[in-house]
């Protein structure tokens, strides 16, 4: 602890650590693994970029937050650390340049997505390297009992021991007691080295104030205008509510842009750039927005919809008032938003038969497979989430295991005739590159190749076709387009009982839809508890407290908040024709062949399938979408019988 004092003092230009930071590297040091639970913004990331320098070996950091990962390499690289980044948009030359560093030793931090360990040579890789530390950031996703839920996470404690790495460190802003238990027997991290610093923010005041759905874009409207300037976020639940609420705002004269995952990645890139030079501007946007950005002036954080669970609200509140300045969060909530966060959770969880369907299919035949998750989605009615779930359960299960993800089409455009380029080139890549044009399709400007057939047809490894490929973009011959996703798996068991596996998802995926649907009541709790609300918050998270807070809604009031009614009493005979719906969906039996699929379809929650038919444009699509899911699928169950 004394080096990381000095380390502390010379390179990070700190006078001393903030709470929990020194506590959690005492704990690396001593145990070998530890959890920091801190809140958003509290300075988990010194607590493995620091250890970084103190450990022979790389750190190597998941994370599934690429602006998190260039702003960290950004400033360790300006204090002289030598940090990278491995993803999918780095060209092929500077992935080898990481490589390059990784193998000689002269690389400190590496940062990663989840998804790169399913890369049979990354993995091959780190098997060789000296991993100092393996620190996974947002680890709560890989708890059952956590949110913003991926399926990579669930395999990187497993991978961390396959990979003999030499410490351990998990990271969260929000962790329940239930969560930090999940996290620690995962990772096998002993109870005391689970750090959790407290999730209290006295300069935040927590409002509430319920309204109805008409006036609520109003009433935004006059906060925004009825206040000093700062920096802002408001949060929407829907893309298009984004869309339409910052358009609301720039009418108004307010300086307010969307973002959401509907987005290119440019124009996030330029909105979320433009909101942060600003100290006044206002980003409209879904929860994809705020996490990982490093900007200490937020001054309000506004949920125009309610928060999907205490967790996701946390967070988000959360970045507002990193600096320490009084700072406002408000929730504008209605009774409907409860419907449409609960429909959601609905949505996901797929029909039994199209699990079983999905079994049949990639267990019933060759032991060693390849698939496109996006056909499996579509050709099952299973949402591409959902889906690799699935996926990982199964390998969790030890019935796959899934090998290096692949491109099944290339397609090359020369910046000079194919002669001229096989000329410049020595024999040996000249007469393979030739080989491969000659069994490839030409176009116009472009080459189609199929790096399988080709490698049958020439009796060669289909590694070396894919690597000489890339060599036409690296060494500047060509423009190179990749397509075509595929996932390598390889069947474990011989005979796999489809109809006990089947059960077992759904067993896995109704528990988390029941979850999901709790998270929701949890919000409606917080809201309208008598009570400091506060302290509710706090109490969530295990950190008990009776001493009201003076800074929340029911502190300065003293009365419970009431959410406005929005429900609409459930009708089907008067706003849906059944014998005409019931003959809709005996014409698109693939995508309304079930109760699950109709009850999605008429609240307005698109599939696979009903994008394929193309329904999510037909009338009837969302005529329920107020109604719960679990009403509009209980009737229509009673439809079948």
């Amino acid at each position: 602890m004394q080096s990381a004092t000095v380390v502390l003092r010379e390179r990070f230009g700190l006078q001393s650590f903030r709470p929990g930071q020194e506590k959690v590297i005492d704990a690396l040091i001593t145990h070998g693994s530890a959890l920091a639970v801190f809140p958003t913004g509290s300075g988990k990331s010194l607590c493995y970029q620091l250890p970084a320098l103190l450990f022979e070996g790389v750190t190597v950091v998941v994370s599934p937050l690429i602006a998190l990962m260039k702003d960290q390499i950004d400033f360790l690289l300006s204090v002289g650390v030598e940090a990278a980044r491995l993803d999918s948009t780095l060209s092929l030359a500077e992935s080898r340049e990481v490589t390059r560093k990784l193998r000689d030793g002269s690389l400190r931090l590496l940062y990663v997505a989840p998804e790169r360990f399913t890369n049979e040579r990354f993995f091959a890789q780190m098997g060789q390297t000296k991993i100092a530390l393996f620190a996974v950031d947002e680890a709560h996703c890989i708890s059952e009992w956590g949110h913003n839920f991926r399926p990579e996470y669930l395999k990187l404690a497993e991978t961390s021991r396959d990979l003999k790495v030499e410490r351990v460190l998990a990271l969260t802003a929000t962790a329940t007691p239930s969560v930090v238990k999940d996290i620690c027997s995962a990772f096998k991290i002993p109870e005391t080295a689970a750090i959790v610093t407290g999730f209290e923010r006295p300069n935040l005041f927590l409002s509430t104030t319920p309204v109805v759905a008409q006036k609520r874009t109003e009433e935004l409207v006059s906060r925004l205008m009825n206040r000093p300037a700062g920096s802002s976020i408001v949060y929407v639940t829907l893309q298009a509510t984004a869309e339409l609420i910052a358009g609301a705002l720039a009418e108004a004269s307010l300086p307010a842009r969307a973002y959401h995952a509907g987005m290119k990645d440019d124009e996030r890139s330029e909105v979320q750039e433009w909101w942060k030079q600003s100290d006044r501007n206002i980003v409209v946007a879904t929860i994809a927005f705020g996490m990982g950005i490093d900007k200490a002036d937020v001054r309000y954080v506004y949920h125009y919809n309610l928060p999907k669970g205490i967790e996701s609200y946390s967070q988000e509140i959360g970045r507002a008032g990193r600096d320490g300045k009084p700072s406002t969060v408000e929730l504008l909530g209605e009774k409907d938003d409860v419907t449409t966060l609960e429909n959601f959770a609905y949505g996901d969880t797929p029909t039994r038969e199209a699990i079983e369907s999905l079994l049949r299919e990639i267990l019933g035949g060759k032991s060693e497979f390849d698939v496109s998750t996006y056909s499996l989605s579509n050709k099952h009615d299973i949402r591409a989430l959902v889906l690799r779930t699935a996926l990982t359960y199964l390998e969790l299960l030890h019935v796959v295991r899934q090998g290096t993800p692949f491109y099944s089409s290339y397609k090359v455009r020369l910046n000079k005739p194919l002669p001229k380029v096989l000329a410049s080139l020595l024999s040996e890549k000249s007469n393979l590159l030739k080989a491969i044009f000659e069994n490839s399709k030409f176009g116009k400007e472009w080459y189609t190749i199929d790096p399988e057939q080709v490698a049958t047809d020439l009796a060669i490894n289909r590694g070396t076709i894919v690597e000489v490929l890339n060599s036409i973009e690296e060494e500047g011959m060509g423009e190179l387009q990749v397509s075509g996703a595929m996932q390598h798996f390889t069947r474990l068991i011989e005979k796999p009982d489809i109809n006990a596996l089947a059960s077992d998802l759904m067993e896995k995926f109704q528990r988390r839809e029941l979850q999901e649907v709790d998270r929701v009541q949890n919000i409606l709790e917080l809201i309208t508890n008598e009570g400091c609300q506060t302290n509710f918050l706090l109490n969530y998270f295990g950190d008990i407290r009776s001493e009201p807070c003076g800074h929340c809604t029911f502190c300065q009031t003293e009365a419970r908040t009431t959410l406005c009614a929005g429900h609409v009493t459930l009708d089907m005979s008067q706003r849906v024709d059944v014998r005409q719906f019931k003959t809709i969906c005996q014409k698109h039996s693939a995508a309304l062949a079930h109760a699950r699929q109709q009850a999605r379809f008429l609240c307005g929650l698109s599939s696979p399938a009903l994008t394929k038919a193309k329904l999510s444009h037909h009338p009837l699509f969302g005529a329920f979408e107020k109604n719960s899911f679990k009403e509009v699928l209980a009737w229509l169950q009673t439809q079948e019988k």
